[in-house]
This record gives C-alpha cells, sequence and structure tokens, in this order.
C-alpha cells in the first residue's frame, strides 16, 4: 500500500505540472493586453499599464511567472486578480454555491442511478430495461442549455413548482431544479455503468456457486453482487463530482447562480488570466484527490486490485 500511495503521489505531482503549465501558458499567451483592457474605453497611461505589468510579472517570460504562480501555491495563494483582490477571497465567496449544487447534482446521480442500475441489471432485457436505455439515450442526446431553459419554463413559469433564477429561496428549492437538469447526463451514465456491472457480475461463477448452496438471493445481491458491481460506478462518480464542480458553467449562467462557474465565465470574458488560473488550479486539485481516492476505496472493495 506504501509503494502504490508514493506511486500515486509521484504521478499526480506529473499530471499536476503538466496541466497546470499547459493552462497557464494558454491564458497568458492568449492574444489582447488584459491591462490595456483595463481602461476600457479611456487607455491607462503607459507609465500606468508598465507599472502594472512589472506589478503582475507579465513583463517576465512566461516560464518563470509559472515558477512564480507555483511557488505561491505552496503558501495557499492561488494568485491575485487585476482588480486587486486574491482569487482565493473571491472563490472562497462563490463555493457555498456550487458545491452545494454540485452535491445536490451527485446525490441525485447516486441514488437514483445506482437504483436503476441494479434494478435494469436483474430485469435485463425486459421492458423496464428496454424503457431505461431509451431514456438514458435522450437523456445524453439533449444540449444541457436547451434542458435548462425548458425545465425554467415548464417547472419554474409555467407550473411554478421551483423558483427561476438566483438562490434567495435557499436549499433545496433554489438548487434542486438545476441540479437535477445537471444530474440527467451523469444520471445516464451511472445507471448504464451499474446495469452492465451488474449483468456482468449475475453471469460469474461464484453467483452460481452461492445460488448453488442455497444461499438467499437478496443476500447475494445485496453483498456480493453489490461489492463487485460498484467499482466502475465508484471511479464514474468520483470523476464527475470534480466535473460537477467545474462543469456548471452553462447552469450558473442560465439560473442565475453565484458560483464558481459563473466566476470562471466572467473572468474568461474580461480576459481576468490570474482569476482563471487560479479556478483551473482549484478544480485539478480536486479532481487529482478524488482519484487517489478513489483508488484506495477500489482497492479496499476488490482484493484483486490491492493484490496487484
Amino acid at each position: 500500500m506504501i509503494r502504490f500511495l508514493g506511486r500515486r503521489a509521484f504521478e499526480l505531482v506529473v499530471v499536476f505540472v503538466g496541466v497546470t503549465f499547459i493552462i497557464y501558458v494558454m491564458v497568458f499567451t492568449l492574444p489582447g493586453d488584459p491591462i490595456a483592457a483595463l481602461g476600457g474605453d479611456r487607455p491607462l497611461p503607459e507609465a500606468v499599464q508598465e507599472q502594472l505589468r512589472a506589478q503582475y510579472h507579465l513583463d517576465e517570460p512566461v516560464w518563470l511567472q509559472y515558477l512564480r504562480y507555483v511557488g505561491g501555491l505552496f503558501v495557499g495563494d492561488l494568485g491575485t486578480g487585476f482588480d486587486g483582490r486574491a482569487v482565493g477571497d473571491r472563490m472562497a465567496a462563490r463555493w457555498p454555491v456550487t458545491i452545494t449544487l454540485a452535491l445536490t447534482a451527485w446525490a441525485i446521480e447516486v441514488v437514483v442511478g445506482v437504483v436503476l442500475g441494479l434494478v435494469t441489471g436483474l430485469r435485463s432485457g425486459g421492458f423496464v430495461d428496454r424503457t431505461v436505455l431509451v431514456g438514458t439515450i435522450l437523456a445524453t442526446s439533449i444540449p444541457v442549455f436547451v434542458l435548462g431553459v425548458t425545465a425554467q419554463l415548464v417547472f419554474g413559469l409555467q407550473l411554478g413548482w421551483f423558483p427561476i433564477a438566483g438562490t434567495s429561496a435557499g436549499w433545496p428549492s433554489a438548487y434542486l431544479l438545476p441540479a437535477i437538469v445537471i444530474a440527467l447526463f451523469g444520471l445516464a451514465s451511472v445507471t448504464r455503468l451499474m446495469r452492465g456491472s451488474v449483468v456482468d457480475t449475475m453471469r460469474s461463477d461464484f453467483v452460481r456457486t452461492l445460488t448453488a448452496k442455497g444461499m438467499p438471493r437478496r443476500n447475494i445481491v445485496g453483498v456480493h453482487v453489490m461489492r463487485n458491481s460498484v467499482a466502475p460506478v465508484l471511479t464514474f462518480l468520483a470523476i464527475d463530482l470534480g466535473y460537477l464542480l467545474g462543469g456548471t458553467v452553462v447552469i450558473e449562467a442560465i439560473f442565475n447562480l453565484p458560483g464558481i462557474g459563473q466566476l470562471l465565465f466572467d473572468a474568461i470574458k474580461t480576459h481576468e488570466g490570474p482569476t482563471v488560473v487560479g479556478v483551473a488550479t482549484a478544480l485539478i486539485l480536486i479532481f487529482l484527490a478524488t482519484s487517489v481516492l478513489v483508488d484506495l476505496v477500489n482497492s479496499l472493495l476488490d482484493p484483486r486490485i490491492r493484490h496487484e
């Protein structure tokens, strides 16, 4: 286990450095001058622009800027925006909204997706299985912004079941509708993954052996089938949690939710490079942390992984 953790830590460091460097270079080598754009219609004096470039080290080579940025990460500094505010402080005010939205959507995916996958896997080929299959295909074929706007019109304006924008109504009213829209895409994948894994497990030799020995079906399914079928689903759910935390840009814009996604969208529009890189770095760290956690959980659930 120690060797495994050491190897994974080294791999994660390589991935983190590579991905953050690529993002940093792409953001700070884009066409356009963000310092010159700060003045809007009235350009800043050249002396002021030069001072700001020196203050944010934009007059240095990009690789040296990146090294400065990484050095700041070791002390918890995600950089400072061109408005003088720390990126970490701006994100701290937005995280509660995004985390609440993402966890609500994730919970829907876990509960509904695992249950549907288990039911359809145990009854593969039947009416319920075919119906769920068609539903998951439809859910993944409709663009998220179409689902979001349609949900607002139908369930918000016409039926009045949910608020259509903002977070003033609190949880769960203000978050449930956008969470359902986001969860539909991951829910379809969870259901199909769980179904395929259950079907394969039910055809395994050990399941036939347990059945021949007279073990009750509920024990076979509830203990052995679930334990052996959930590993690939856990891997997807962990990755999808990171996606939900960072991929809510469209939904937060449609439902006017002041979260991390909206902050990232606004930063991209205004060429706020430090904010874009800071948000991206935080999301990368979340992805890497969840991937390690999944590896550890899988090793506990499946002895074969642990022995390898």
